[in-house]
Protein backbone atom coordinates (compact mmCIF):
# COMPACT_ATOMS: atom_id res chain seq x y z
CA UNK A 1 0.00 0.00 0.00
CA UNK A 2 2.14 3.39 -0.85
CA UNK A 3 1.62 5.92 1.48
CA UNK A 4 -0.90 9.32 0.83
CA UNK A 5 0.40 12.40 2.03
CA UNK A 6 -2.49 14.80 3.59
CA UNK A 7 -3.21 17.81 1.43
CA UNK A 8 -1.84 21.10 4.04
CA UNK A 9 -3.81 23.90 3.24
CA UNK A 10 -3.04 27.82 4.37
CA UNK A 11 -5.91 29.32 5.74
CA UNK A 12 -6.86 32.70 7.87
CA UNK A 13 -9.77 33.48 10.11
CA UNK A 14 -10.97 36.92 10.60
CA UNK A 15 -7.44 38.24 9.34
CA UNK A 16 -5.28 36.08 11.64
CA UNK A 17 -3.77 32.61 11.50
CA UNK A 18 -5.21 31.09 14.18
CA UNK A 19 -7.51 28.95 12.71
CA UNK A 20 -7.54 26.20 15.69
CA UNK A 21 -8.93 29.16 18.09
CA UNK A 22 -11.90 29.90 16.04
CA UNK A 23 -12.67 26.40 14.34
CA UNK A 24 -12.87 22.69 15.18
CA UNK A 25 -13.37 19.38 13.25
CA UNK A 26 -13.79 15.82 12.66
CA UNK A 27 -14.13 13.92 9.82
CA UNK A 28 -17.58 14.13 9.17
CA UNK A 29 -18.24 18.22 9.90
CA UNK A 30 -15.86 21.16 10.34
CA UNK A 31 -17.51 24.00 13.04
CA UNK A 32 -18.06 27.50 12.43
CA UNK A 33 -18.67 30.25 14.15
CA UNK A 34 -22.10 32.02 13.53
CA UNK A 35 -21.86 34.49 11.61
CA UNK A 36 -19.07 33.37 9.44
CA UNK A 37 -18.84 34.13 5.48
CA UNK A 38 -20.79 31.36 3.95
CA UNK A 39 -18.63 31.42 0.95
CA UNK A 40 -16.02 30.95 3.40
CA UNK A 41 -16.82 27.89 5.21
CA UNK A 42 -18.29 26.53 1.86
CA UNK A 43 -14.54 26.45 0.47
CA UNK A 44 -13.53 25.43 4.05
CA UNK A 45 -15.27 22.24 3.95
CA UNK A 46 -14.22 21.72 0.42
CA UNK A 47 -10.64 21.28 1.67
CA UNK A 48 -11.71 19.41 4.91
CA UNK A 49 -13.66 17.32 2.47
CA UNK A 50 -16.52 17.25 5.19
CA UNK A 51 -19.53 19.34 5.97
CA UNK A 52 -20.03 22.65 7.44
CA UNK A 53 -21.79 23.08 10.48
CA UNK A 54 -22.53 27.45 11.88
CA UNK A 55 -22.26 27.08 15.94
CA UNK A 56 -21.01 28.93 18.76
CA UNK A 57 -20.44 28.17 22.39
CA UNK A 58 -21.41 30.08 25.61
CA UNK A 59 -22.20 32.49 22.66
CA UNK A 60 -19.00 33.28 21.39
CA UNK A 61 -16.95 32.58 18.45
CA UNK A 62 -14.54 30.83 20.14
CA UNK A 63 -15.40 27.03 18.83
CA UNK A 64 -11.69 25.77 18.16
CA UNK A 65 -10.78 26.73 21.96
CA UNK A 66 -13.67 25.55 23.90
CA UNK A 67 -14.58 22.58 22.37
CA UNK A 68 -13.01 18.72 21.79
CA UNK A 69 -13.91 16.85 18.91
CA UNK A 70 -13.02 13.34 17.39
CA UNK A 71 -15.23 10.79 15.33
CA UNK A 72 -17.01 9.39 18.74
CA UNK A 73 -18.08 12.21 20.53
CA UNK A 74 -18.15 15.94 21.43
CA UNK A 75 -17.03 17.58 24.63
CA UNK A 76 -18.01 20.72 25.64
CA UNK A 77 -17.70 22.93 28.46
CA UNK A 78 -20.70 23.97 31.08
CA UNK A 79 -20.76 27.64 29.89
CA UNK A 80 -22.84 26.51 26.69
CA UNK A 81 -25.97 27.34 26.59
CA UNK A 82 -28.88 24.92 26.20
CA UNK A 83 -29.89 25.80 22.72
CA UNK A 84 -26.41 25.20 21.65
CA UNK A 85 -25.75 21.68 22.92
CA UNK A 86 -29.72 20.71 21.70
CA UNK A 87 -28.27 21.90 18.50
CA UNK A 88 -24.94 20.10 18.22
CA UNK A 89 -27.60 17.03 19.42
CA UNK A 90 -29.35 17.70 16.77
CA UNK A 91 -27.02 18.09 14.12
CA UNK A 92 -24.45 15.96 14.36
CA UNK A 93 -24.53 11.98 15.15
CA UNK A 94 -22.21 12.37 17.75
CA UNK A 95 -22.15 11.31 21.44
CA UNK A 96 -22.11 14.85 22.91
CA UNK A 97 -21.91 15.34 26.55
CA UNK A 98 -21.20 18.51 28.79
CA UNK A 99 -18.26 18.84 31.36
CA UNK A 100 -19.02 20.01 34.55
CA UNK A 101 -15.13 21.54 35.10
CA UNK A 102 -14.23 25.26 36.53
CA UNK A 103 -12.17 25.27 33.02
CA UNK A 104 -13.67 25.97 30.01
CA UNK A 105 -11.32 25.97 27.47
CA UNK A 106 -11.46 22.51 26.72
CA UNK A 107 -9.57 22.60 23.87
CA UNK A 108 -6.13 23.80 25.64
CA UNK A 109 -6.52 20.93 28.49
CA UNK A 110 -7.66 18.09 26.24
CA UNK A 111 -6.13 15.94 22.83
CA UNK A 112 -7.42 13.61 21.47
CA UNK A 113 -7.97 11.39 18.51
CA UNK A 114 -9.66 8.28 17.17
CA UNK A 115 -7.48 5.93 19.35
CA UNK A 116 -6.78 7.60 22.77
CA UNK A 117 -6.52 10.66 24.69
CA UNK A 118 -4.07 13.09 26.88
CA UNK A 119 -5.89 14.96 29.97
CA UNK A 120 -4.24 17.76 31.94
CA UNK A 121 -3.77 16.93 35.54
CA UNK A 122 -5.62 20.32 36.33
CA UNK A 123 -8.67 17.98 35.79
CA UNK A 124 -9.85 16.55 38.84
CA UNK A 125 -9.24 12.72 38.45
CA UNK A 126 -12.73 11.34 38.94
CA UNK A 127 -13.88 13.58 35.62
CA UNK A 128 -11.46 11.02 33.61
CA UNK A 129 -13.86 8.49 33.28
CA UNK A 130 -16.52 10.98 32.11
CA UNK A 131 -14.38 12.22 29.71
CA UNK A 132 -13.42 8.42 28.79
CA UNK A 133 -17.10 7.80 27.99
CA UNK A 134 -18.17 10.73 26.25
CA UNK A 135 -14.92 10.54 23.60
CA UNK A 136 -14.99 6.86 23.63
CA UNK A 137 -11.35 6.48 24.12
CA UNK A 138 -9.14 5.66 26.94
CA UNK A 139 -7.62 8.82 28.13
CA UNK A 140 -4.05 9.80 30.06
CA UNK A 141 -3.63 12.50 32.18
CA UNK A 142 -0.14 13.54 31.92
CA UNK A 143 1.85 17.26 31.67
CA UNK A 144 3.86 18.03 28.28
CA UNK A 145 7.37 19.97 28.71
CA UNK A 146 6.05 21.09 32.39
CA UNK A 147 3.04 22.81 30.69
CA UNK A 148 -0.28 21.80 32.08
CA UNK A 149 -2.10 23.09 28.50
CA UNK A 150 -1.95 19.50 26.46
CA UNK A 151 -4.60 20.07 23.98
CA UNK A 152 -2.53 23.61 23.04
CA UNK A 153 0.41 21.65 22.45
CA UNK A 154 -0.44 18.70 20.76
CA UNK A 155 -2.32 18.35 17.31
CA UNK A 156 -3.27 14.86 16.33
CA UNK A 157 -5.67 12.83 13.81
CA UNK A 158 -5.28 9.07 13.54
CA UNK A 159 -2.47 8.59 11.80
CA UNK A 160 0.27 11.20 13.12
CA UNK A 161 0.99 13.70 15.59
CA UNK A 162 3.04 16.92 16.27
CA UNK A 163 3.49 18.46 19.84
CA UNK A 164 5.47 21.44 21.55
CA UNK A 165 9.19 21.47 20.58
CA UNK A 166 10.14 21.49 24.26
CA UNK A 167 8.15 17.76 24.74
CA UNK A 168 10.82 15.15 26.31
CA UNK A 169 11.75 12.14 24.24
CA UNK A 170 9.86 10.34 27.53
CA UNK A 171 7.26 12.73 26.50
CA UNK A 172 6.85 12.02 22.80
CA UNK A 173 7.41 7.84 23.33
CA UNK A 174 3.96 8.36 26.07
CA UNK A 175 1.79 10.43 23.89
CA UNK A 176 3.05 8.53 20.79
CA UNK A 177 1.70 5.29 23.19
CA UNK A 178 -1.36 7.24 24.27
CA UNK A 179 -2.65 7.86 20.60
CA UNK A 180 -1.12 5.08 19.02
CA UNK A 181 0.19 7.61 15.86
CA UNK A 182 3.98 8.61 15.29
CA UNK A 183 4.70 11.92 17.27
CA UNK A 184 6.85 14.56 16.27
CA UNK A 185 8.16 17.79 17.42
CA UNK A 186 6.86 20.99 15.64
CA UNK A 187 6.13 24.87 15.76
CA UNK A 188 3.46 26.26 13.54
CA UNK A 189 2.62 29.94 12.19
CA UNK A 190 6.57 30.44 11.80
CA UNK A 191 7.55 29.30 15.47
CA UNK A 192 4.22 29.06 17.50
CA UNK A 193 4.73 26.65 20.12
CA UNK A 194 1.58 26.31 20.74
CA UNK A 195 0.90 24.53 17.36
CA UNK A 196 -3.01 23.35 17.75
CA UNK A 197 -4.10 27.24 17.75
CA UNK A 198 -2.99 27.36 14.13
CA UNK A 199 -3.90 24.31 12.82
CA UNK A 200 -7.95 22.24 11.61
CA UNK A 201 -7.39 18.75 11.31
CA UNK A 202 -8.77 15.40 10.19
CA UNK A 203 -7.95 12.03 8.54
CA UNK A 204 -8.41 13.83 5.36
CA UNK A 205 -6.86 17.30 5.15
CA UNK A 206 -4.95 19.83 7.29
CA UNK A 207 -5.32 23.36 7.25
CA UNK A 208 -2.60 26.03 9.39
CA UNK A 209 -2.36 29.30 9.60
CA UNK A 210 -1.41 31.62 6.68
CA UNK A 211 2.10 32.47 8.41
CA UNK A 212 3.42 28.69 8.53
CA UNK A 213 6.49 28.24 6.88
CA UNK A 214 7.79 25.80 4.77
CA UNK A 215 9.91 24.13 7.06
CA UNK A 216 6.67 23.04 9.09
CA UNK A 217 5.34 22.36 6.28
CA UNK A 218 7.59 20.05 5.41
CA UNK A 219 7.82 18.27 8.92
CA UNK A 220 3.47 18.27 8.89
CA UNK A 221 4.07 16.27 5.44
CA UNK A 222 6.34 13.70 7.67
CA UNK A 223 4.20 13.40 10.42
CA UNK A 224 1.10 12.89 8.92
CA UNK A 225 0.48 10.36 6.30
CA UNK A 226 -2.02 7.91 6.16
Amino acid sequence: MVNQILDIIKYDVYRNSNVGVYINANDDFVFVPNGFAKTKAKKLSAYMKNKYIFASIANTRLVGILMVVNNYGMLLPKTCLEDEINYFKKNTSLNVQVLDSKYTALGNIISANDNGGVVSPLIPKQEVKYIQDAMGVEMVQMKIADYHQVGAIIATNSYGGVIHPDASEKDIETVSEILKVNIEHATINNGVKFISSGMLINNKSIIVGQLTNGAEIITLNRSFVR
